[in-house]
């Protein structure tokens, strides 16, 4: 018996079939006694699979979109030309050369960091470029066609606004934190718990791979080598691991052939486990909800990690180079030697519990009494 979804049927004995043509391709699977919305997640996630697959051979770069983009506007005749093609560049100066399936809001994370950190501009300027981005993918998936018929994108991702009013930089409290974590699903509890011990972007976490790591005989530990071309930088980065974040990497080892961080549907029969491309998802923001921190970012565990090495004595040049922000050769801070002190300074993050909570009390209570001074 059919349901309210083509392809998929419901038999007498409360079992879904799903069974359907899609794209010249026949998906068919027998699910057991699962609800409608698991059998119309299963089938939704299979015909992804195959817009994947189809349009690996027609992929196209943003620099190629983005070119096409200017080329109409300039057609048009548009006054604002100008501002767009200013705007293009930034775009393709930063993600010209990734494929359009893999632009989305936390791929752009550290475009816009270095926008508003970097070149010092407003939230609003940021947001005139990612509106240009998002023009450009809307009309991949729905204006242009590939020589098939097919889009250059499938689906075009959402791509999220800033917030234009100031905010600044969130490093959050060990309360906190234990507040966050039990919220979060247990793959992204592993990633944040791996952010606020690392300092890492969320880029290179879930895009963290097996290939990376290095032993340190020696130490009897591991480190894991970014090359330039996934480092922010533009330069190989050494993350080192403190306690923590090496429990988390035996955690995930063996799970996946190539990447570190992965997931698996448990409600999907026979759902392969994935590497994961995003933190800052809707399982995020509804756990940090929670948590009573609506308003925290993925990015703010980075800067949690720089605060608690601050709290912790760390000098500012080994906190240069745990962050990457360092300008010193790969040699030089991969000697066995250095990357022993390191870890250990990474390691001292775990003395600071409880200073930033304190702290922010003293000040809190500093400005109720100021503001009880000026009231009587």
């Amino acid at each position: 018996m059919r349901t309210r979804t083509k392809g998929v049927q419901i038999t007498a004995a409360g079992e879904r079939i799903v069974e359907k043509q899609y794209r010249g391709q026949r998906i068919f699977s027998r699910l057991g006694k699962v609800s409608q919305e698991v059998a119309e997640g299963w089938l939704r996630q299979q015909q992804a699979a195959i817009d994947v697959e189809l349009a690996k051979g027609t992929s196209r770069d943003f620099a190629s979109a983005a070119g096409r983009y200017l080329d109409e506007c300039e057609r048009k005749g548009l006054r604002s030309i100008d501002s767009i093609s200013q705007h293009v560049t930034l775009a393709v100066n930063s993600i010209g050369t990734m494929s359009l399936e893999s632009i989305h809001s936390e791929a752009l994370q550290d475009f816009i960091e270095q926008r508003l950190t970097k070149d010092k501009v407003t939230p609003t300027t940021v947001n005139k470029t990612l509106g240009v981005i998002r023009s450009i993918l809307l009309r991949a998936a729905r204006v242009w066609r590939n020589d098939d018929g097919t889009p250059w994108l499938c689906t075009a991702p959402l791509i999220e606004m800033l917030d234009e009013s100031p905010r600044q930089p969130y490093p959050i409290t060990w309360e906190e934190q234990n507040r966050l974590m039990p919220e979060l699903p247990n793959h992204l509890a592993r990633m944040a718990l791996f952010a606020v011990n690392t300092g890492l972007r969320s880029s290179n976490i879930y895009g963290l791979r097996w290939s990376w790591e290095r032993r340190i005989k020696e130490l009897g530990c591991s480190v894991f080598v970014i090359p330039a071309e996934e480092f922010k930088t533009k330069r190989p980065h050494v993350a080192v691991l403190n306690d923590v974040a090496a429990s988390i990497i035996e955690e995930c080892r063996g799970k996946h052939k190539e990447f570190v961080f992965t997931y698996k549907n448990e409600t999907l029969p026979g759902k392969p486990i994935m590497p994961i491309d995003s933190i800052n998802n809707t399982a995020w923001k509804k756990a940090r909800t929670r948590a009573g921190l609506p308003n925290l970012r993925v990015h703010d565990l980075r800067h949690t990690f720089a605060h608690r090495l601050r709290d912790a004595g760390v000098s500012a040049e080994d906190r240069s180079v745990l962050m990457g922000h360092a300008t010193t050769d790969m040699a030089s801070h991969y000697a066995t030697a250095t990357i022993s002190k390191l870890i250990d300074m990474a390691n001292k993050v775990s003395e600071t519990i409880d200073v930033t909570t304190i702290l922010r009390v003293v000040q809190k209570s500093h400005a109720e009494t100021h503001a009880e001074r000026k009231t009587a």
